[in-house]
């Protein structure tokens, strides 16, 4: 038996105050802790673990003699559970797999995104340090810590959610936690050309960028989708091609067996520790690959990222947060500068159009959809600035009676530069595909 030999009756006595659901479903649980031998947990397995948990639980809310109707006794027995071995209220949350974002903003309000929509729940917590224990939970299993003195952190749970979470002094209306989860069956190509995030011949283009190594930049704003993108068209990269990839918080998914995976880790409680992702580039470099993959670029390790790009490292593929193509330029010049060296700026937009052959614009629509807006080659220098084309771009034509936005992917008619690459690399392209239209 895991549970100890403790027994008492907690009947409710007929002048005791009828308990309400959440202080019942506390007292059960706060019972179930103290029958629960801890040392004996780990020798069952998880079906009979749950078994014996639930019948405790049953017979622990015959002591408190409530009458339940056997749909409260069930849920008050799964919630209880919930409680003890997992993350309490977001449970149901956690195992929707249409729910991509879970945002907890109190300990009564919760909202979550579901197909690009962001919709209130009924989900709530006891009270604030309720939520702070869930919180606790959740970032103590991946090795972090949150406190007064630590009062935000990034973590990711075993399932590759990337959870944020913030608690007072510096939120001010008590703790604050977001989860963005992702499918448990990644996307494909096929998928987001069914989506509308992009057309049969925006996937070629890409396809054929991939396979012959060319430099993508993929940029957008928050929740535009960029890991989904980079997670579909590392697909198209090679079994026999060694990658490596960086992220600050590890959500890629590639499919490929050669592929080593590396994470930043914060400092510790004595300020020390800390690798970042400018680190984790440069030791990359020494690890013989084909190909590197850095989720996000966010800082210093712009440079040496660029300087891989053009020392032989060809097909490396990252993501950035701008607003348009030529921001993600402007924004990658800034974080080169980060590094601490003291480049020109002609120096360091000639590294950028040296590096960069593709850039790709997603944006996410007032309907939720999410598309590839714009596919754009970068072909050099012309005086301070550098020069782009457009090859295919979306253009919204309206929005229908439901809301969602109506429109149609173009091409630019303009035949790019690398086409002659792609036909050099043995990868053909479908005839006329540049033809304006």
């Amino acid at each position: 038996m895991v549970f100890t030999s403790y027994q008492t009756n907690h009947a409710l006595s007929p002048h005791r105050a009828p308990l309400s659901f959440q202080d019942l479903k506390s007292r059960i649980h706060s019972l179930l802790i103290d029958r629960i031998d801890l040392t004996k947990l780990e020798l069952l397995r998880s079906g009979e673990l749950e078994g014996e948990i639930g019948a405790v639980i049953e017979k622990l809310i015959v002591e408190e003699g409530v009458p339940l109707s056997k749909q409260e006794k069930e849920r008050l027995v799964m919630e209880v559970q919930h409680e003890t071995f997992g993350y309490g209220p977001l449970e149901p949350l956690l195992s929707s797999p249409d729910i991509s974002d879970i945002l907890v903003n109190n300990y009564f309000s919760t909202y979550i995104e579901r197909n690009g929509k962001l919709e209130k729940t009924t989900v709530t917590f006891r009270d604030n340090t309720h939520l702070l224990q869930i919180i606790e939970r959740i970032v103590t299993r991946v090795g972090r810590r949150i406190d007064e003195s630590s009062p935000f952190v990034d973590a990711r749970m075993p399932d590759g959610s990337r959870v944020n979470a913030i608690i007072p002094p510096l939120a001010l209306d008590g703790p604050a936690l977001s989860i963005r989860r992702f499918g448990t069956v990644p996307l494909r190509m096929t998928n987001l050309i069914e989506l509308g995030t992009l057309d049969h011949r925006l996937a070629a283009l890409i396809e054929g960028a991939v396979k012959t190594r060319l430099n993508i930049l993929v940029c957008g704003g928050t929740g535009t989708g960029k890991t989904t993108l980079l997670n579909v068209i590392s697909e198209f990269i090679p079994e026999s091609e060694r990658i490596i990839t960086i992220e600050d918080s590890a959500e890629l998914q590639l499919k490929q067996d050669h592929v080593v995976r590396l994470e930043t880790r914060p400092a510790n409680i004595e300020g020390t520790g800390e690798v970042n992702q400018r680190d984790l580039v440069r030791n990359a470099l020494r690890m013989r690959p084909n190909r590197i993959i850095v989720g996000e670029v966010r800082g210093g390790e712009a440079l040496d990222m660029l300087q891989a790009m053009n020392t032989g490292h060809d097909g490396s593929i990252s993501t950035i947060h701008a607003n348009t193509v030529r921001d993600a330029l402007s924004r990658l010049s800034t974080m080169v500068m980060m590094a601490g060296m003291e480049l020109p700026d002609r120096a360091i937009k000639e590294q950028i159009a040296s590096a960069i052959n593709i850039i790709i614009h997603l944006v996410r629509f007032p309907d939720g959809t999410r598309r590839i807006v714009k596919f754009a080659e970068v072909i050099g220098m012309e005086g301070e600035t550098i020069t782009m084309q457009d090859i295919i771009c979306f253009q919204q034509t309206g929005v229908d009676e439901a809301g969602r936005v109506q429109g149609r992917f173009h091409t630019t008619g303009v035949r790019p530069r690398f086409a002659d690459h792609l036909k050099t690399h043995g990868f053909t392209l479908q005839q006329n595909i540049f033809q304006g239209g």
